[in-house]
């Protein structure tokens, strides 16, 4: 399905597979050096994982205090479309051939995607909340149990379980605590990732924390539709205990399935993690020739595994680019303060903002 009117063949300088932080930001930096851009997203909405957290408090971009996913998301595409790339949703890329110095993408749909080089932007692959393993788990996910967050509103004046040890259950069972009635977090382990400045704050609130302990048992109410309590183990000790709750949430990791490029033989991508990430270098070069990547789908050395690395990443592959389409041209784009692409945007936004002040 198409967001555009344009036709899939119409040739662009870069095809950006993904529609994520680094493939929107990539859009943007292109366009910021006058090249042609065409977006290829999976999914029916760009932002990619950051709408697994749509209400998550995301402190770590440069220059902007916190600020929830679900506004991120919508800054970060309103930034995206800022040269107006052509852009494609729901379309899967199934094949990518590199054909003389052109490349060729097909979708699962059949159209075919031409381009003079390829960013891949693609994450850590099809990614999908990891499921508790009980049994009955299932049957509670339209009631009280959760894989993702909406409205942190929803746990006001619960009693609320989080199930995981990393980044995103420390951010979630810090931001629920103070309104929720009671907090309790379970790890199945002691050694907790995430970052120091949040997993210290969540010791010092009122979060009852239990640590080598896991989930046994989702005991339901009289309706059987939702979860009234839980049995916990502790897997060093054996000893179980039941506690009372209102809602659970498990954040104890996504499945990922392989992006598309791991049974590409075709490509014969140099690969790292079985296969799930790419290995290339600070400025996006992959060991094939025109075939970039950048954000959390590549590794390299000093890799930087936030949202404002995947900037960097995005940046670094576009001037690549450039110099290898035009090797006459700046080496960087020029600051936004002196890049003529934004002189006409400026005035309007000034006519917008200050009116007959100006």
């Amino acid at each position: 399905m198409m967001e555009t009117t344009n036709q899939s063949t119409e040739m662009k300088d870069i095809t950006i597979i993904g529609g994520g932080s680094a493939g929107l930001y990539a859009a943007f930096y292109a366009g910021m050096r006058d090249l042609s851009v065409q977006i290829i997203e999976l999914r029916d909405r760009l932002g990619g994982k950051i709408n697994f957290y749509p209400q998550k408090l995301i402190w770590d971009v440069g220059g902007i205090t916190p600020i929830g996913g679900g506004e991120l998301i919508d800054q970060l595409v309103e930034q995206g479309k800022t040269f107006d790339p052509t852009v494609y949703l729901n379309e899967q890329i199934v094949k990518l051939e590199k054909i003389d110095d052109l490349f060729v993408a097909t979708g699962s749909s059949g159209e075919t995607f031409l381009s003079r080089k390829v960013i891949l932007a693609t994450g850590t692959g099809i990614a999908q909340p990891k499921k508790l393993p009980l049994e009955d788990a299932i049957k509670f996910e339209r009631t009280n149990v959760h894989y993702q967050i909406k409205e942190l509103e929803y746990f006001k004046g619960k009693r609320v379980l989080m199930i995981g040890g990393g980044n995103s259950s420390i951010d979630w069972a810090n931001e629920i605590e103070p309104l929720a009635k009671e907090m309790t977090l379970i790890h199945r382990n002691d050694q907790f990732k995430a970052h120091e400045a949040q997993l210290s704050k969540l010791e010092k609130s009122s979060t009852t924390i239990k640590t080598h302990t896991e989930i046994k048992k989702l005991i339901p109410d009289h309706t059987q539709t939702k979860v009234a309590a839980v049995t916990l183990f502790h897997n060093q000790t054996g000893i179980e205990e039941q506690i009372s709750v209102d809602e659970v949430i498990v954040n104890i990791g996504i499945d990922r399935q392989a992006n598309f490029f791991h049974d590409n033989e075709k490509l014969d991508l140099e690969l790292v993690d079985n296969g799930y990430l790419i290995k290339g270098d600070s400025k996006g070069i992959t060991n094939i020739e025109g075939l970039y990547a950048c954000g959390d789908t590549m590794d390299f050395d000093g890799k930087l595994r936030l949202i404002a690395g995947a900037f960097n990443d995005a940046g670094n592959a576009v001037n690549h680019i450039k110099l290898n389409l035009d090797p006459d041209a700046k080496p960087k784009a020029k600051v936004s303060s002196h890049n003529k692409r934004f002189d006409e945007k400026n005035q309007k936004l000034r006519a917008h903002l200050y009116g007959d002040k100006l």
